[in-house]
């Protein structure tokens, strides 16, 4: 039942399903506790409940589940200590309880779940030590326990656990030296020992940690041998067990350019990818970086992490975003500077976007606040116009598939760029154009829940969900199951705009703000034919010179839905003089 719109409490008669092997409720809104019948499910194997609502406690009745391998809790608002009785289940393979309201220590019974090789407990308000029983599971791959408010040292025992390949510590309160037993973690790929308390040489990285800023001291071993060689993609840099490949193509049809990076760059690349990390707004696959190369020039990194990297479908988007940037250009779409392909190592390098994502601006008051009016308008017609030039100046069109928040970047004028094209495709016309369902809920068009035919009419379905999270600052999920109907004629677009901007008074600006609901509304239609282009939309928005005939207050959302609205159309010279 995972990926739907179910609410209220999970039953406490779902414990009768003695049959059970797998419970996926994951991407609801269930609320309320986790029933403690669930302990009743003796043959659940699997169970999802993440991406819910839920609050109250760990039931430790999820002891009796002795056959469960797959436990997932992540992003709910669950709170309270996590039960002792979890060292009961033997068979657990992996563990994901990040991002809720979990506190108090990790007990230490944990170490007694031997097969484990996933334990993610990111993101909550788990103190004291970290157990060393943890350094008992030999099994374990993957260990985040960042972004909590443990303390003490880090376990030297860690050293123990020679299949580690993520250590993920960040953004705690440990202290003391970094253990040298790391440097014989030999399968480790990735590790974030930033923003703690700790000192000293970190052998792994060959990197020094003091005052949790990370520096180059000295890279290990002797620097390799290159051979450069062109290649279809672009600028290949090969060396004797590897080879890195960087593109920048021009516009359609124009020759390769080189990328200028020299090996030495090339080095300096991979060092800054650890060491010049700030907070960005993590989605989708991969984690994104902030790195300064030598010239001083600032881009972004977006790197895919090895378990990804081992992912069949995470392989697909990486490859994905790089034919669809290398083949597009255009001043509202991210520019994509260079890639690194290869199975140890895998990212891609961007322009840096210094405002992060449209989501993470909204989302925080003080950030929110200085996104005015004219600036909200002038991104959503940023996207009208890059998502026209992917529909109607491409050939064949790319459609996006993942239009929301999280994918439009602001740089430091908050000039919007669409950006992660891991789920585009290209629309061939002539042909029927079937797909998995690609997106994330709460963006998906809903004729995608009974079919699976893509069109350029779900980017536009996006693009209104998008438009209308713009103004109102959040994202309009309140609003969107009323689009079944026409809205009451006692709501008012002044209802529902972001309240932590004041009413727009200008005319013009206030017309446009009405322009953008009504767009937004044209887009959420729930027939997709009725759904205007964006082509349409986006030459709407350059023919823009209308002011409001009325003051922002009276415009009911009725009107909006009947396309129904009273502008006074004004010259170049008059909009200049309201202006």
């Amino acid at each position: 039942m995972h990926h739907n719109n179910l609410h209220g409490q999970i039953p406490p008669n779902i414990g009768n399903l003695s049959a059970l092997a797998s419970l996926f409720l994951h991407s609801n809104k269930f609320s309320g506790c986790i029933p403690p019948e669930i302990g009743n499910l003796k043959t659940l194997v699997e169970m999802s409940l993440s991406s819910n609502i839920l609050n109250g406690t760990i039931p430790s009745s999820i002891s009796h589940l002795s056959k469960l391998t797959y436990l997932y809790l992540e992003s709910n608002q669950l709170y309270g200590h996590i039960p002792h009785e979890v060292g009961k289940l033997k068979n657990l393979v992996k563990v994901v309880m990040g991002h809720n309201n979990v506190h108090g220590p990790i007990p230490q019974e944990i170490g007694n779940l031997s097969r484990l090789t996933y334990l993610d407990l990111k993101n909550n308000l788990l103190s004291g030590e970290i157990p060393h029983s943890i350094c008992k599971l030999k099994n374990l791959k993957c260990l985040n326990l960042s972004e909590n408010l443990l303390g003490g040292h880090i376990p030297r025992q860690l050293g123990r656990l020679c299949n580690l390949e993520y250590l993920g510590l960040g953004r705690n309160d440990l202290t003391g030296t970094i253990p040298s037993e790391l440097a014989y973690l030999p399968q480790l790929k990735y590790s974030d020992l930033s923003h703690n308390n700790l000192f000293g040489k970190n052998p792994h990285l060959s990197l020094f940690i003091t005052n949790s800023q990370l520096v180059i001291q000295s890279s290990r071993g002797s620097t390799p041998k290159y051979n450069i060689s062109p290649s279809g993609l672009g600028v290949c840099y090969k060396a004797v067990d590897s080879s890195y490949c960087f593109s920048s193509k021009a516009n359609k049809g124009k020759k390769i350019m080189k990328l200028a990076l020299s090996v030495s760059l090339l080095v300096v690349v991979f060092l800054s990818l650890l060491v010049f990390v700030v907070c960005f707004c993590f989605r989708g696959y991969g984690s994104v970086y902030r790195a300064q190369l030598p010239s001083g020039k600032v881009v972004a990194l977006k790197k895919l992490h090895r378990l990804e990297a081992e992912d069949p479908a995470f392989d697909r988007c990486f490859r994905n975003e790089v034919q669809t940037l290398t083949n597009v250009r255009y001043k509202n779409i991210v520019k994509l500077y260079g890639f690194c392909l290869h199975n140890k190592c895998m990212f891609l390098v961007y322009e840096y976007m210094e405002k992060g994502s449209l989501f993470c601006a909204l989302r925080f008051d003080v950030e929110a606040s200085k996104i005015g009016w004219t600036q909200r308008v002038n991104i959503v017609e940023s996207m009208a116009h890059a998502l026209s030039y992917l529909h109607h100046d491409c050939t064949p069109p790319v459609l996006h598939r993942d239009i929301l928040s999280n994918n439009i970047l602001l740089n430091s004028q908050l000039e919007a760029c669409v950006s992660d094209f891991g789920t585009a495709r290209l629309l061939h016309l002539d042909s029927f154009n079937q797909t998995i369902v690609a997106g994330t809920y709460g963006y998906i068009a809903p004729e995608l829940a009974y079919t699976m035919v893509v069109t350029e009419k779900c980017d536009v379905y996006g693009f209104g969900v998008v438009a209308l999270e713009t103004i109102m600052g959040r994202h309009p999920r309140d609003v969107l199951p009323s689009l079944a109907s026409p809205p009451s004629k006692n709501m008012m677009i002044a209802d529902v705009l972001d309240p932590r901007l004041p009413p727009p008074t200008n005319p013009i600006v206030a017309g446009n703000i009405v322009l953008v609901a009504r767009m937004a509304f044209a887009c959420l239609h729930l027939e997709p034919r009725s759904r205007p282009t964006m082509l349409r939309l986006s030459q709407e928005f350059l023919s823009r010179k209308k002011a409001l005939a009325v003051p922002v207050a009276t415009v009911a959302l009725l009107q909006l839905w009947n396309q129904e609205m009273d502008f006074v159309q004004l010259s170049n010279e008059a909009m200049s003089a309201r202006v």
